[in-house]
């Protein structure tokens, strides 16, 4: 069985991901949980009698050396690679959740840990879909050869909203090389909608839709030369096949996990979206414009979810 500690039960993934476990009898399991978030000692302790942990760790360091995986959960980006570290320093794989860095500084130092042999796991559970996988996996005589990309997702333009841009990088199979703020909607509800616009490097072109402050499902559209293809991801789903792939990794069946490169490439797509829409009126922002003072703030992001959150880890 392989033994996993978890830091932090910030976001619904970890009972999510224990409770797939259990569903789906994958060989892998919630050993030990290190939590410093805002979660309170109930819903940790709820967490620990419910998938049967073996404790609670008083340090990172500490629990690194009982367990074959870290999975790193907490909402704050910005403290996702200090929490890994302890892994890392162990020779251990870690899987790190969505958004899995926000600056370029972090981009700059989660590659640098890779290229030193950090084995790093990640991010969306979206990229490795099975409605992505089975298109992906159509003869390009059938199919075609993909033009362009439509996507949709709601809840906020970045910790939510990054799973559609996993998404749409899948399907390109090319890094994005820049991104353009296209416009909003407001549904007469305080909420917006937010476009942006990507270019891959192979051509194609992609358009997603994120719905700020509204759950949306994933859509997709894809043109190609052939026709268009539309699809809804089953989130029921997600979750199952991600651990799967997972749990193939770390015992050695196969690794279709994407490289660091082409992960920090989506973060990198939503900066230059980001600086698009709040510091050049919608002009294309390249990759190459994106300098070290460019990020999203997992600290306030951070203040903000957990004022938003209610109870999650309770019966």
């Amino acid at each position: 069985m392989i033994r996993i500690g978890g830091v932090n039960i910030d976001v619904s993934h970890p009972k999510a991901f224990a409770s797939n476990l259990e569903a789906h009898n994958i060989n892998m399991r919630y050993e030990y949980i290190f939590n410093d978030g805002f979660r309170s000692d109930g819903e940790v302790n709820w967490f620990i009698n419910r998938f049967k942990l073996k404790s609670r760790a008083d340090s990172i360091e500490e629990m690194a050396d009982k367990v074959d995986i870290g999975f790193i959960q907490s909402c704050n980006w910005d403290k996702h690679i200090d929490q890994a570290m302890p892994f890392i320093q162990k020779g251990k794989p870690v899987f790190i959740d969505k958004p899995i860095v926000g600056s370029m500084k972090d981009i700059e130092r989660i590659e640098k840990l890779v290229e030193e042999g950090a084995r790093i796991l990640g991010s969306s559970s979206l990229r490795y879909s099975k409605e992505i996988k089975e298109f992906l996996s159509r003869p390009v005589e059938e199919r075609g050869d993909i033009i362009s990309i439509f996507g949709t997702s709601g809840v906020d333009e970045f910790n939510y909203s990054v799973h559609i841009v996993e998404a749409m990088s899948a399907l390109a199979g090319a890094k994005g090389k820049s991104c353009q703020y296209i416009g909003k909607g407001t549904d007469g509800d305080n909420a917006k909608c937010e476009m942006y616009s990507i270019e891959y490097e192979n051509g194609i072109r992609g358009v997603y839709y994120s719905h700020i402050g509204k759950w949306q499902p994933f859509h997709i559209t894809v043109m190609t030369t052939k026709g268009t293809f539309s699809f809804v991801i089953d989130t029921n789903d997600l979750y199952r096949t991600l651990l799967e792939a997972i749990c193939d990794y770390v015992e050695n069946r196969g690794n279709v996990f994407s490289d660091i490169y082409t992960l920090t490439n989506c973060t990198k797509v939503m900066l230059c979206g980001k600086k698009s829409r709040d510091e050049l009126n919608g002009a294309v922002v390249y990759l190459d414009d994106l300098t070290d003072d460019d990020k999203f703030d997992g600290y306030e992001f951070e203040k903000f979810y957990s004022r938003s959150q209610g109870i999650v880890y309770k019966d």
